[in-house]
């Protein structure tokens, strides 16, 4: 069986594929993220997921290489980590009590084929106030996030509703990865053991 690389060195996605049962080993990719003129947001987290999934495949020729990427956008707007616990304020200040869209695009690439399918859930935010935001900055969190904040995380406590997929915002959508994985010729239901769930607890 070959092998199952996930490219990307976020503990969360690692662990939403352990939940989907896959057996895999982490290569973090290493890409330029920088957008390209005029790049539409979903077109940016496709190409990159993709980006990603070449890059390490590259390396190891006969795996199946997960690659995968996240945006928040607002008012079609990418917004990155924060630069600093500043720009993570002013960040979370403007998802207060607005709509946005988290953008999740996933690949999988293995012996010259590539699939990519992009996931766009709409978060809603409720009114943060500002001592809150200022509490959650503190604690780092934001820091290393997109849209500079955690779902699956203390920032969970912001989210009013959502329109999508949950496991996408957290950074890996789990149907079409397993969709994708399927396709590729690893359907993970096939290597489920009795008590598995375990592993996850």
């Amino acid at each position: 069986m070959r092998p199952i690389i996930l490219a990307s060195a976020s503990p969360r996605r690692a662990e939403l594929l352990r939940q989907m049962g896959a057996l895999f080993e982490v290569r973090p990719a290493d890409i330029d993220e920088t957008p390209l003129d005029g790049e539409q947001p979903g077109d940016y987290v496709k190409r990159l997921a993709r980006e990603k999934a070449m890059v390490v495949s590259r390396l190891v020729p006969d795996g199946i290489v997960i690659g995968s990427d996240t945006s928040v956008v607002a008012d079609g707007r990418i917004l990155g980590k924060p630069a600093s616990p500043a720009d993570a304020a002013k960040t979370l200040q403007l998802l207060s009590a607005r709509t946005h869209q988290v953008m999740t695009a996933v690949a999988v690439v293995v012996n010259g084929w590539a699939e990519v399918r992009l996931v766009v859930t709409e978060v809603t935010f409720r009114e943060l106030r500002p001592d809150e935001i200022s509490a959650y900055v503190r604690t780092g969190e934001p820091m290393d996030k997109a849209g500079s904040y955690g779902v699956q995380g203390l920032g969970g406590i912001f989210l009013e509703s959502f329109q999508g997929s949950y496991s996408s915002v957290v950074g890996l959508p789990l149907r079409e990865t397993a969709d994708l994985l399927a396709q590729a010729g690893y359907p993970v239901w096939t290597t489920w053991q009795p008590g598995q769930e375990s592993l996850n607890e």
